[in-house]
């Protein structure tokens, strides 16, 4: 079973928006699980201190490579008793097959942006641990030593990763088998194949003196699909020139209607 564990100082948190709709429902029928790991409780003092001041001096706290390191551990530690309440995994793997796969997260505004093939490789995957960073940072040390993949959602800077956390694992759990209704849901959206989603229409037919497009009232399947790949390519040369760039990069793939 897919499962995301993440650790937090605020425990409290989740599910939180995980708990509703499509992720929520999924999380209730057991298409997937949720453990939130307070890292506290890997303190080793009578305050339960989790950060320190910078090296070199500068503002703010930095969490402890120590603490962290130690609630990493423990939750690798505790997986195959987590594990083993809810059997092995769709491949067959042992508890600790599956945990030696998973991958270790740093949600941080200087990691590696998510991106939608990203997420698809998460969803592939027994489901990741996922760290929450707060205050300045945290140790490089424990990002080192710990094999802490950094990931950003965008270029902003939050109060901490538990947003951003839950950010990444709604866009995994939606992927999962048997949590959309509708197979295609999935493939036909923005980012599936490196465009933006074309403009969608439903009833009524006329809104404020605007029509839906003939097209797609035409029952021409065909012109629908081209009609819908135009409008996805000019929204992409757009708005995002980037991903347009990209996808005109020698070796990139392009999805055509023909063929």
């Amino acid at each position: 079973m897919w499962r995301a564990t993440v650790l937090t100082l605020f425990p409290e948190m989740f599910p939180g928006p995980l708990g509703i709709s499509l992720a929520g429902r999924a999380l209730a029928s057991g298409i997937w699980q949720l453990e939130a790991r307070d890292i506290r409780a890997s303190a080793t003092d009578r305050h339960r201190s989790v950060d320190d001041t910078p090296a070199g001096g500068g503002p703010g706290m930095v969490l402890r490579a120590d603490v962290l390191a130690s609630a990493i551990d423990a939750a690798g530690c505790d997986a195959g008793a987590f594990s083993s309440e809810v059997g092995t995994g769709s491949r067959g793997e042992t508890a600790t097959t599956q945990e030696s796969r998973r991958p270790r997260l740093l949600m941080s505004p200087r990691g590696r942006p998510l991106t939608q093939k990203r997420v698809r490789e998460l969803v592939e995957g027994p489901g990741p641990l996922i760290v929450c960073g707060r205050f300045e940072g945290v140790d490089q040390r424990v990002i080192d030593a710990r094999g802490l993949e950094e990931v950003s959602i965008g270029d902003y800077v939050l109060s901490g990763g538990e947003l951003a956390a839950m950010v990444l694992i709604d866009a995994c759990v939606r992927l999962l088998p048997g949590v959309m209704g509708k197979l295609d849901s999935g493939t036909e959206e923005s980012f599936s194949d490196g465009l933006l989603e074309y403009p969608q229409y439903t009833r009524p037919q006329s809104f404020e003196g605007h029509g839906i497009p003939e097209v797609l009232t035409s029952g021409d399947h065909a012109r629908v699909e081209a009609w819908r790949r135009a409008q996805a390519e000019a929204l992409t040369k757009a708005r995002r020139p980037d991903l347009w760039a990209a996808r005109q990069a020698p070796g990139a793939p392009k999805n055509t209607t023909d063929g």
